[in-house]
C-alpha cells in the first residue's frame, strides 16, 4: 500500500538538511530501485522554485510499504528525521487516483 509521509521542519532547517541531504537521497533512491517511490521532494520555504537561503519547510514522500507501521519506522529513521530537521512527521495511508 501507498503511505504519505509528510515532515515539517524547524525554523531555519537549511544548513542541518545539506549536512544529510545526502544520506537522505540515498535511501529515496533505494526505494525507487525497488520500484517504490511514487514522488518525494521538498516544499520551498518561499513561493519559488529554487528558494536559496529562504531553505525549504518539509518535505513530501509517496511510497510504497507493507505497513504503516513499516512506513513509520522508516520515517523515522530518515537521516532528516534523526538529525533534527523535522520538527514533526506524519505518516498516513495514501490512495493514489491520477494520474
Amino acid at each position: 500500500m501507498l503511505y504519505a509521509i509528510s515532515g515539517e521542519d524547524i525554523p531555519d532547517s537549511l544548513e542541518k538538511r545539506l549536512l544529510v541531504r545526502t544520506a537522505h537521497l540515498e535511501r529515496l533512491n533505494e526505494l525507487r530501485r525497488e520500484g517504490r517511490l511514487v514522488l518525494a521532494g521538498p516544499y520551498p520555504a518561499i513561493d519559488s522554485p529554487d528558494p536559496g537561503p529562504a531553505g525549504f519547510s518539509g518535505s513530501l514522500i509517496v511510497a510504497e510499504f507493507e505497513s504503516l507501521e513499516a512506513a513509520r519506522t522508516w520515517a523515522e529513521t530518515d537521516p532528516y528525521a534523526t538529525s533534527g530537521v523535522y520538527a514533526k512527521l506524519t505518516v498516513k495511508p495514501f490512495k493514489k487516483v491520477l494520474p
